[in-house]
Order: C-alpha cells, then structure tokens, then sequence
C-alpha cells in the first residue's frame, strides 16, 4: 500500500478518535523544503468537519500519528500544516522490496483493451523531414509509454502513397530521370524521389513564368502549365490502372519505403502495421451511405452528402463530394472503422497529427460518435507544435524543408565536435568513438524535443542540445556512465543483504523519495500522452543522484553495510534511467 494512502486511513481514524467525526478526504503536498519534513497534511480544509484552531488540529494528530503509525518518527506544525517526519525503515523496506526488480516502475499487463498509436504517416513523394521527427519520437514514446502502464500497444502508420503529390515526382522522373536509380546515383530512394519532386516544382514554375509573359492571368497559367496537365493526366490513369503507371508507381514507392526503412531505423522507431493510402480511400464510402439513410448525415443539392456539427459549436463538414468520391474525412472514417475490424482487441487510438489538424480530429471523433462506435469516446489527437531551427542552421539536400537523416547527422557530428573539445574519449577505438557519438548525439536530439510538452512549439539547437550541463540528454547519459563505472569498480554488490536498522543520511533519503515516484510518474505520462513527464522526472532523479554522489561517499565508505546500500542504490538509480529513457527512445552509454 502507497505511504499516502496508509496516513490517509490513519488521519481518518485519528479524526473519529480524537474529535469524534468522520473526515471525507485527506489533501497531502510536498513538505517545503525551509521545513523538516517528508510529507505535509494540510489542516485548513478539514475545519470544514472539525472546529477549532488549526495549529491544535495539527498538533493533537501528529502526536496521535507519532504514537500510533510506525512509518511516522516525528512531526512539526507550521501555521495550518502538519509536517511529518516519515521513519527511515519505511524507506528501507520499500527499497528491500524493489531492489531485485529490473523492471521496477512498469505495470504488469493486464489491461483488457488495447491501444492503437499512430504516427509518421509521411507522403511517398519526399524523404521524411523535421516536424516527421518531432511527430515520430513523440508516437513512439508515447506507445512504450502505455505499454509500461499495462496497455497492449499497436503502432501503425498511414503511407500516403497515392495522389497528385506522388506523380510530379513519377512524371519528372520519366522526363529527366534518364533512368536514374538509388543504385546508380548514390542516393537513398527517398532522397532520389524528393530530388525529381524538386525538380517538377522547378519546372512547373518555369512553365507559369512563361506563360505569364505570353500574357496569361496568373491563375489561368497555374491550372494550365503542360507539366501540371500532364501529372494530372497520369493520375487518372493510375486510377484507372494503368499497367504502366502502376508498374512505375510501385517502383518509385518501393525506393522510397526502402529509404524510409533506413531512416527509421537511424531514428529507432518501428510500427506493428502498416496501413496505405492506396487501399484505404475508397474507405468510409458506405459507412456515410448507411449514415445517410438513418439520418446522421443529409444531402445537398448537387448531391454532395454532409453533416451538421453546428450544435456542437463546429459547423457543416462535407463527407461526399457530389460525384460520390471521398473527401480525406471519409477515408479517416473508413480507417478507423477498418482497423478496429482488423484488431478485436482495439478501444481506443491516439493519432500523433500536428495541431494544425485540430479541427479535423474533432469533426472525425464527433462523427464517429454519432455513427455509434462506443470506441470513439477513447479516441485521442496526439497535437503537437512545430519545430523550428535557429536560421541558416542547417540547409537540406533538396534545398527545402530540414530531412530528417540530414539533421541526425548533424547531430551526430555536433556530438564529435563537442566531446573532443571535452577530451572525455582517452582510449576509445575509431569505432568505439562513431557509436557513442551517435548515442550521444541522438540521444541529445530526442531527449531535447521529448522534455518540451508536446502542444508548445520547439526551437531546436542542435549545439545547445549537446550540452553536457543541465536538463539535456548528455547530462543526463553521463549520470548513467557514472553510475556504471561505480558499480564496475565496487567489490560486490550484495542487494538480498539491505540493513533495516541503518540510519539514512538525508541524501540518501531524498533521492529514495525520488524513486519511490517512478510508477506513479509512468501512469501519469500515459494518462497524459506525455513522455516530457519522464523525461523531466529523469532529469529530476539524475540531480538527486548527483547531489547524493557529491555529499556521501559510496566506494570510500569504511561501513560495509552502507557501503553495500550505496552501491544497491546507486544501482538502483541507473536501472530507472535506463528504463526512463527506453520509453523516450534513447540510448544509454555504458562508457563516456
């Protein structure tokens, strides 16, 4: 049982002894640190029940709690405040009780419904950039996050792989491609798909600019540009299938999938299934249909179907376009519907789309709810910010947006940069070196854009990310090299031998009130869908440990039985960041 909720029931009891009514509910906090202390009750609001001067109130039940808790050792009364001191063998059971755990802190999986987490979905016509970064770690942590609190877990991913998008880079391709390929030019396929979807947009623009000399309206010539005419041409025959339209669409999609695989696995990221574009949009057709004969949805005149959230705050939303094609609404419907079919087992999703979707997952959910799914009402948009860099940090191959693989690699070399500057890599190997500035060095960059809340919009720095000093993963993969290298240079480690009767140093004590937090933290990151509460709790943790590591000695101590406590703390502690950071996505180096 939870410290709090035993003093609760003990507070409660108290209340009948002493004052002879029942208490409704017990408000605990923090003990300020200006005060002795571990755990603060506060008074005021139980003068709703009991009459009488709060200091007395406090007083008479600390030394009742004194008297007849065994985990209460001392107590003091500020103002309307009880302040307890909580008894060192408290402290030393609880950490008697987990130290053998090597999975302390993850619940056991038991939750009866699970959770579908989805994230990345990029367009098959460019390589993954920037915002897919913060969009991926964000999925990804977030999915481990559940899955410590008990969730099963599907990861998934829309592949936008068909649209007008996907043929500009197909018809440059066949117009100045010259039968280029990943192999013969060097390039990851997505990179190679991104560099002719450059290229159409350079020859689009060209082809506007002519015929605006010529005399065109502007608007006329951005419908009626020959390159533009053509992709739309070759739309329709994908959609009509065309043999060699399609034959040159899984080509060109198999190059990038390829290069996103690569990326991906730079990145650390993986997904249980795969959902495409290609095959989901004709989805969600019927499904409005149906909804159209019980009267969920009505029809316009020119036949197009929509829905009307206007009670709801929002506004009409179309559903059907008056030819019966679907809109991107339908195809979401049709999905969601789809994969709840395809996994029994789903009653809820997270959808990890930037806030700029905001309001189409609020007319996606509500629809889903008045077609009577009771899985919407545990539906989630995952809204995120946008994520800047400082100007003329970085330029992309393509001379756009910031790719992704182009900003791991920037990292990885800041990395270098900054710990041979540090001269901290005295006998490493070549490739010793690469591999820890890649830890380093993504580590850095997820940890950074992971600590910020997910809705607040990041301006990364990639240099100041890499800092060894402060709330940066660096700082943080340094505590748990430390860590390590106590524990490689300790005698033994003898965790089934924890002293009960030792008296904990005030370090000592401080950082096992921090451990003791860890579940508690990892439920609240997934109620929340929020990895920053780990990664700040960690952050939070290593300063503990480092001021416990500064003000007690571990190796030096001449006691055996504290020197063995220390040791297993310790060990403790780099066990719980390496865990934390399992759920961010980042590794931890056994050397640094």
């Amino acid at each position: 049982m939870a410290l709090e909720q035993i003093l609760e029931e003990q507070v409660k009891e108290a209340v009948v002894s002493l004052f002879d009514t029942e208490l409704p509910s017990v408000e605990f906090q923090p003990t300020r640190k200006d005060f002795e202390g571990d755990v603060t009750i506060v008074v005021f609001p139980m003068l709703r029940v009991i009459k009488g001067n709060p200091v007395q109130i406090g007083t008479q039940l600390g030394e009742y709690l004194k008297t007849n808790v065994s985990q209460v050792s001392d107590f003091n009364v500020v103002k309307g405040f009880l302040n307890l001191v909580i008894a060192d063998s408290y402290y030393l059971d609880f950490f008697t009780n987990i130290v053998a755990s090597t999975d302390y802190g993850y619940a056991k999986p038991d939750s009866k419904d699970a959770i579908m987490v989805e994230y990345s979905s990029p367009n098959t016509n460019k390589p993954l950039h920037l915002g897919h970064i913060r969009n991926n770690l964000l999925g990804y942590s977030v999915a481990e996050i559940l899955k410590a609190a008990g969730h099963k877990v599907y990861k998934t991913q829309i592949i936008n792989d068909r649209g007008i998008h996907i043929c500009k880079s197909m018809l440059a391709w066949q117009k100045f491609g010259g039968g280029e390929t990943p192999e013969s030019s060097g390039l990851k396929g997505d990179h190679l798909v991104g560099k002719y979807y450059v290229a159409f947009d350079k020859a689009y623009k060209g082809q506007v600019q002519d015929l605006v000399a010529k005399g065109r309206e502007k608007d006329a010539a951005e419908k009626e540009a020959p390159i533009l005419v053509e992709a739309q041409q070759m739309l329709r025959k994908w959609e009509a299938g065309d043999d060699e339209v399609v034959s040159l669409w899984r080509k060109m999609n198999g190059w990038v999938y390829a290069g996103f695989d690569i990326t991906y696995k730079n990145m650390g990221v993986d997904f249980d299934q795969l959902y495409y574009e290609s095959d989901t949009y004709l989805l969600g057709r019927d499904v409005v249909k149906n909804g159209l004969e019980k009267g969920i949805f009505f029809k316009k005149e020119d036949g197009s179907v929509w829905i009307d959230l206007t009670d709801e705050g929002l506004d009409e939303k179309i559903v059907l376009r008056s030819d019966g094609t679907a809109v991107y609404m339908t195809q979401d419907i049709g999905t969601a519907i789809q994969r709840v079919t395809d996994f029994s087992d789903i009653n809820g999703m997270v959808y990890t789309v930037g806030n700029e979707q905001d309001y189409h997952f609020k007319v996606l959910f509500l629809i889903l709810k008045k077609l009577g799914y009771s899985w919407a009402e545990k539906l989630y948009h995952l809204s995120y910010g946008m994520v800047d860099l400082p100007s003329g940090k970085m330029k992309s191959r393509e001379g756009t947006v910031v790719d992704a693989d182009d900003l791991m690699e920037n990292m990885t070399a800041t990395a270098a940069s900054i710990s041979q500057e540090l001269g901290k890599l005295e006998g490493y190997s070549n490739k010793e070196k690469e591999a820890l500035y890649k830890t380093i060095g993504l580590g850095a960059l997820k940890y950074y854009i992971l600590k910020v809340d997910p809705k607040k919009r990041i301006l990364f720095n990639p240099e100041e990310s890499v800092d060894f000093q402060g709330n940066t993963g660096p700082f943080i993969q340094y505590t748990y090299a430390r860590i390590q290298s106590i524990l490689r240079k300790a005698e033994t480690i003898n965790s089934d031998s924890i002293g009960s009767s030792l008296t904990l140093h005030e370090k000592e004590k401080e950082l096992l009130k921090q451990v003791q937090q860890f579940p508690n933290v990892v439920q609240l990151a997934a109620e929340n869908y929020s990895p920053a509460i780990v990664a700040n709790y960690t952050y939070d943790l290593v300063k503990e440990f480092n001021s416990f590591y500064q003000q007690v000695s571990i190796l030096g101590e001449l006691d055996d039985q504290k020197k063995n406590f220390r040791i297993c703390l310790s060990k403790k502690v780099g066990e719980i960041i390496q865990n934390a950071f399992y759920l961010l996505g980042v590794e931890v180096p056994e050397r640094m």
